[in-house]
């Protein structure tokens, strides 16, 4: 059963950190493309960082450059999304998805090219 399982969401306060982690089974992530997704509630689902398959390419949103970083590990099957400096804007349901038909150098964060979803990590950031 393929499945992607998103972890590492809380509570924090402004200025913190959290290291949200994308760990899969059923499936190896080593020739997938990896997306990270947040949804916050009244508004539509946006792209946030994206890993290639390779790991040599990476892709940031505006909103998180310079604060979050998107790695991954195969040998643990497992892509990270460090985020640092957190603000209250950044709360959101986070989601990790994977798509396996990109070039190995190439990743999007464009949410309906991606084939698996996860069930999503709430991320709350508040004083």
């Amino acid at each position: 059963q393929v499945q992607l399982v998103e972890s590492g969401g809380g509570l924090v306060q402004p200025g913190g950190s959290l290291r949200l982690s994308c760990a899969a089974s059923g499936f190896t992530l080593d020739y997938y493309a990896i997306g990270w997704f947040r949804q916050a509630p009244g508004k539509e689902r946006e792209g946030v960082s994206c890993i290639s398959s390779s790991g040599g390419n990476t892709g940031y949103a505006d909103s998180v450059k310079g604060r979050f970083t998107i790695s991954r590990d195969n040998a643990k099957n497992t892509v990270y999304l460090q985020m640092n400096r957190l603000k209250p804007e950044d709360t959101a349901v986070y989601y990790c998805a994977a798509v396996g038909k990109f070039p190995a150098r190439y990743c999007s964060h464009y949410g309906p090219e991606y084939d698996y979803w996860g069930q999503g990590t709430q991320v709350t950031v508040s004083s």
